[in-house]
């Protein structure tokens, strides 16, 4: 928000430029309006495309190219926060405030079009014409809004600011300098000019692909599949290489000035298998690249456009359908919407995000954004791949492009319009089946995979590690590349980050603080959010807060720790059981809406210390375990101690009814769980207080002797699959056929 002293600068500017009578005025603060519920971790330069986050290299992979020194300074970023309203806003109020204070608008598709308030108004613009002179854009959904004249953008507290100032003044406009000085410190500005410096630098040093030589033009195209792309085309886009990395070039154009404001860089490397890697880097950061590569090719009264998941299948469908095209800065991971006001010009809207099941759930997703009425999707397929493979395998793009289906769609379908859907799962099972765990390989055969929009409800007895295995269940999914969003309101996100960063490390970092940083930077380029609630919360405010992330970042799972802190929040008179049907109802609509997965943790009734968690022990009705896809308990034998004693039953598989149960072991060093291969053991039973620290957990175990100490170890069975029923593997297949 702003200060007072930024409203005297304010003041002083609208006089200077002759936009207010007398001197300068200070005018009283609004009321603050807005908190931060999300934490958002910073990106580096490096950047790489879906399927292969930066950190692959460090875990055995081919390692990039470092462009650029990356150094990580010790200090708290005012970008890390998100301000959410604390009421959410919405549409009708954007409306009727413009209402208030005589701002024409006009409805788009995202945006809400209006003229700008930063300069001075039009007065050759014809009658009839005075709406598509409009140029600023309020976003529907978050209010905030972009002038594309003057670039200048900002929160919806920021544009109410502004217009309290000018109605203060008596004025039409205002100087667009008070927000494009305010919004920058110092250290920002710094960072921006060494960016920017860095930008010039290499687009400079690289070469236009027509100056080089022919023979090292074809070797480019060979090594990065730009044979069937012209070199008209190339040049058109404005397409370099960079020798030092042997790199392509992709510019980044403003569409105000058409000054250079950013580059992405796309270098290619061939691994032992034959196989080749690409990755990308993006300078400025990822989080600041908000590049529509093709924009300043696009006219005016252009009303049609292809959206694409890489620069290189954006210049195939312009060459082969001569429509405009543009390719979104980071694929089929996130549309940011600071872009909607880009695409608000085309009334139909094209995505063809590429040839795989991902990219066809993005594009489902990303319509929604766009607006469902103007959106169509090209379905992949063996005869419709990405538009650069098509062009290489000789399709008719035009033809692909005209079949596409539209993305809305009509409350009550038949069959025939299924038909393709039908197909498309049948054809790609393995991609149906979701993101698989690379942690957990018996959790595959099991669940086969994480899909979104399903609701999993996952609990386990009080300290057996249920906090500390999700948090690993779900980090392996976001080193996948699974944008998450944590809302953990029984510890504190310092320790639950902690916890992350040690399971991420596979050590222990307080051991090897000098290791720090390097793992650090590497844990902050994952697509993981948190927020910032903690201790008893409204479902209201946490579910605002879940659809405030997902508009964002395009969260796809949603990790809820745990049901029982929102129920405190509730009417007192009303039945607890109701209240929390309520709740696990709303997370259910949630997850199917927005096509997002929701893990939700929920404590068990109180059992015996030697009985096994059934289906049924979930807290409260039957609605929890009718109402979720999935129901995962984590089993522990509190009476009994070796390693693996715990183990994970997949109680409820709704997407092939697959089910079972497989042992765990707790890794004290590393804080993961993992199948043990050990030798058979016998059980003895022992007392072990309660806690509510697997850690301490471990550490009251007392050690057991091996069945026979000189017989070779066996690896344990397999985990049993059961289809369509819930049948727990017993512990005396994995741990011994006696207990004592």
């Amino acid at each position: 928000m702003w200060t007072g002293r930024f409203l005297r600068v304010a003041a002083n500017l609208l006089k200077g430029a002759g936009c207010g009578p007398g001197g300068p005025k200070i005018w009283p603060l609004p009321t603050k309006r807005c908190f931060s519920c999300l934490l958002v971790h910073r990106r580096s330069v490096l950047q790489y495309p879906a399927g292969i986050p930066a950190w692959f290299h460090f875990y055995g992979g081919l390692k990039p190219t470092v462009l650029f020194p990356l150094c990580r300074t010790l200090k708290k970023d005012a970008k890390s926060s998100v301000d959410v309203p604390a009421h959410p806003l919405t549409v009708t109020d954007i409306k009727q405030y413009l209402r208030s204070k005589g701002v024409p608008f006009h409805d788009g598709y995202s945006c809400l079009h209006a003229p700008s308030i930063f300069g001075k108004p039009k007065s050759d613009v014809p009658e009839g014409g005075m709406k598509e002179s409009y140029s600023m854009f309020i976003d529907k959904t978050t209010g905030q809004f972009l002038c594309k004249e003057t670039l200048v953008e900002g929160s919806w507290e920021d544009l109410q600011d502004c217009l309290e100032v000018m109605q203060k003044e008596g004025q039409t406009w205002i100087s667009p300098d008070i927000l494009l000085s305010y919004s920058e410190t110092l250290e920002d500005q710094e960072e921006r000019e060494r960016e920017l410096k860095e930008v010039h630098r290499i687009w400079s040093s690289s070469v236009p692909l027509l100056d080089l030589l022919e023979e090292e033009v074809q070797l480019i195209k060979t090594m990065f599949q730009l044979n069937k792309l012209t070199n008209t085309t190339l040049k058109r886009f404005g397409v370099r290489f960079f020798k030092p990395t042997k790199s392509l070039v992709f510019p980044w154009f403003s569409g105000r000035d058409s000054s250079l404001r950013g580059i992405k860089l796309l270098s290619a490397a061939s691994k032992e298998d034959g196989r080749v890697v690409y990755t990308e880097a993006t300078v400025p950061k990822s989080s600041n690249y908000h590049n529509l590569f093709g924009l300043p090719l696009v006219g005016r009264k252009d009303t049609e456009v292809v959206l694409t998941g890489s620069e290189i299948d954006s210049m195939a469908v312009s060459q082969a359908t001569g429509l405009p095209t543009l390719a979104l800065p980071r694929g089929v991971s996130c549309l940011p919407p600071v872009l909607l006001p880009y695409l608000e010009q085309f009334k139909k809207v094209t995505l063809w995000l590429g040839g795989d099941m991902r990219s066809w759930e993005a594009s489902k997703i990303f319509s929604r954004k766009l607006g469902l009425k103007r959106c169509s999707l090209v379905r992949p397929g063996e005869f419709q791949p990405c538009p650069s493979e098509a062009l290489v395998h000789g399709r008719n793009l035009a033809r692909i492009v005209k079949a596409s289906i539209p993305a809305a769609h009509k409350s009550i379908v038949s069959f025939k319009q299924l038909r393709e859907d039908v197909y498309g799962e049948l054809a790609n099972i393995e991609h149906v089946a979701g993101i698989k765990w690379a942690r957990f390989p018996e959790l595959n055969r099991l669940l086969k995979g994480h899909r979104n929009g399903e609701l999993t409800v996952f609990t386990g007895p009080t300290g057996s590690g249920k906090t500390t295995f999700i948090s690993e269940y779900a980090l392996d999914l976001c080193m996948q590349g699974v944008n998450t969003l944590w809302g953990s309101f029984e510890i504190k996100n310092v320790r639950l980050a902690k916890i992350m960063l040690t399971q991420f490390a596979m050590q222990r970092l307080e051991e090897n603080l000098e290791q720090y940083d390097s793992w650090a930077d590497k844990f902050e380029e994952l697509p993981l959010y948190f927020m910032t609630f903690h201790g008893q919360q409204n479902v209201k405010t946490v579910l605002d807060t879940m659809q405030h992330a997902v508009y964002l970042y395009d969260i796809s799972h949603v990790v809820i720790d745990n049901l029982q802190f929102m129920m405190g929040q509730e009417n007192l008179s009303v039945d607890k059981f109701a209240v929390q049907d309520h709740i696990i109802g709303a997370f259910r609509k949630f997850a199917t809406n927005n096509s997002c997965h929701v893990t939700l943790i929920i404590h068990p009734r109180k059992e015996e210390d030697d009985k096994d968690l059934q289906t049924a022990s979930i807290f409260g009705t039957a609605k929890a375990s009718q109402e979720a896809d999935n129901v995962l308990i984590l089993q522990e034998k509190k009476l009994v101690t070796c390693p693996g004693r715990r183990s994970l039953q997949v109680a409820k598989n709704r997407f092939d009814g697959d089910v079972g149960i497989f042992p765990l072991e707790f890794n004290k060093t590393t804080l993961t769980f993992s199948s043990p291969v050990k030798a058979k053991q016998k059980l003895r039973k022992v007392k072990v207080e309660k806690t509510e620290n697997p850690e301490q957990t471990e550490e009251a175990e007392t050690k057991v002797k091996t069945e026979k100490d000189l017989k070779p170890a066996k690896a344990p069975k397999a985990p049993r699959s059961v289809k369509g029923a819930s049948v727990r593997k017993s512990e005396e297949n994995g741990e011994g056929k006696k207990q004592q």
